[in-house]
């Protein structure tokens, strides 16, 4: 860490309602999008850990508004925990330290957001699923964050990204980049856009649910990755769920579906071997059940009803935001090769094609849990 960083840190350490010395502070590889750094702390004669972040203005352009959602919901769930006498509550729901006035962040003379949570010790994240074991705590964590949420009261949340899965808007993005071909890439992706025309019936369904009423909006969590839950390192189970920032109204639906994503095929998203990409029905079911297991007493029929084609509709969605990408000439989502938005593309339509493949078996397991 540079000279500059250390004398930042110092600063900002000074500034949060932690009663101690910073010894020292290291980069911290939680999520892409904002500057983290795990410091310790010497605090009574023992060493203890906090982490301090910059929220990425750029991504979260009122993050005012990202923080106020953030107390509302980890004060919320952590309500609901105390009410059910839980233990551990510090390693169940992410704990924000206050500023040495009171507030949730510091802003800095640079215009800086800056935030500090109390570190949940003794756990870690995995980037894929090693275990249908794991699909199931992983079900399990983010149907028990909804559910802690599904009586929150008071006015609407913030929606910290805009139209974030508006399919009809990401689809139609997608045409214009393919009109406009600045780069003269779409003769590369013409299998790939064609993929995207045929199954454009899908795009509407959950939207026209959520505007007609049928599907409810909820507060959901809108990024759940895999590895954006805790899990103990001893015994394996869900502690928590992290990254909170996209918190905001949206559909269960949503939140399920990119966790089919991310858990169900054996490979990673730019995989190049498209043999590899497939929707593994046991991890699928152990998914469901550990969803249901915290989910199930307040969805509606109408949610399970789709509970499977969420998995196909969010995949293809997020391919079609990478080939947008590639054919703009990857701007959006960081590159490391030639063509690497197209391959990330082409491993979600070909993950969409197994969950069509397989979508009639996956919501038959789903209607008899």
């Amino acid at each position: 860490m540079s000279n500059y960083r250390e004398e930042q840190l110092q600063d900002i350490s000074k500034r949060f309602q932690i009663y101690g010395e910073i010894l020292h502070a290291e980069p911290c590889k939680i999520g892409h999008i904002n500057e983290t750094y795990t410091a310790t702390y010497a605090q009574g004669g023992i060493n203890v850990r906090y982490i301090h972040q910059k929220i990425n203005r750029h991504v979260f352009k009122s993050p005012n508004e990202v923080m106020d959602n953030l107390m509302r919901v980890t004060t919320h769930i952590r309500s609901r925990l105390e009410a059910e006498s839980v233990q551990d509550l510090t390693r169940r729901v992410l704990i924000v330290v206050p500023t040495r006035t009171g507030e949730s962040y510091f802003v800095n003379a640079d215009g800086d957001f800056w935030r500090t949570f109390v570190f949940v010790e003794g756990v870690r994240s995995f980037e894929s699923v090693e275990s249908s074991q794991q699909a199931f705590e992983a079900g399990k964590a983010f149907g028990a964050f909804q559910n802690y949420l599904s009586d929150l009261e008071g006015k609407r949340l913030f929606e910290t990204i805009p139209r974030f899965h508006d399919t009809r808007h990401r689809f139609d993005t997608l045409l214009q980049a393919v009109q406009r071909d600045r780069l003269n890439r779409a003769k590369n992706a013409s299998t790939e856009i064609e993929f995207c025309r045929q199954h454009e019936a899908i795009v509407d369904v959950i939207l026209k649910g959520l505007e007609s009423g049928e599907i409810p909006e909820r507060v959901t969590h809108n990024d759940t990755k895999f590895n954006n839950v805790m899990m103990d390192r001893k015994t394996g189970e869900s502690m928590c769920v992290v990254d909170l920032d996209t918190v905001m109204p949206g559909s269960v639906l949503y939140d399920f579906g990119d966790m089919v994503r991310t858990t169900t095929s054996p490979t990673l998203e730019d995989e190049r071997d498209l043999s590899r990409v497939n929707m593994r029905m046991d991890i699928f079911q152990k998914l469901a059940q550990g969803y249901l297991s915290t989910a199930g007493s307040f969805l509606t029929r109408a949610e399970k009803d789709l509970l499977a084609f969420s998995g196909k509709l969010i995949s293809f969605t997020i391919g079609i935001r990478f080939l947008t990408d590639y054919l703009d000439g990857d701007h959006y989502f960081r590159v490391h090769r030639q063509g690497h938005n197209l391959d990330r593309a082409r491993t979600q339509f070909k993950l969409v094609q197994s969950i069509i493949e397989q979508e009639e078996a996956m919501q038959r397991f789903v209607d008899q849990l």
